[in-house]
């Protein structure tokens, strides 16, 4: 396993919380929502971080796809799923339930890129 890049874990957690105020306009900018989002979102982008260390840089050098099969996969096996059967039993719409999803592996996504830009 190589290390962490921690810079890549922060600055990753920072472009989701920026994409998350953009996707969600104004109901997103309460202080106290986003230092929460932004904590939640930094554990997240610190487990993505490790599970790139562990792949390796050697690996994800050659195979640089992996940086969005993982994050999005994450997001769209795990966190999408998950969310989307709490939403729908508390009585959201089809609509919302999409478009929380949708939110969710984007957002991974971004976190992802940010990785990959940072080679990490």
């Amino acid at each position: 396993m190589g290390p962490v890049n921690w810079l890549a874990v922060l600055a990753a957690a920072l472009a989701a919380l920026a994409f998350g105020a953009v996707w969600h306009g104004a109901a997103a900018r309460r202080p106290v929502q986003l230092v929460l989002a932004g904590a939640l979102l930094l554990l997240t982008s610190a487990m993505m971080g490790h599970m790139f260390a562990r792949v390796g840089a050697a690996t994800l050098a050659v195979k640089p796809w992996l940086y969005f099969m993982m994050s999005g996969g994450l997001a769209l096996s795990f966190v999408a799923p998950a969310l989307a059967m709490g939403e729908a039993r508390g009585g959201a719409s089809a609509g919302k339930v999409l478009r929380g999803a949708a939110f969710w592996i984007a957002s991974y996504l971004v976190m992802g890129t940010v990785f990959w830009l940072f080679k990490a």
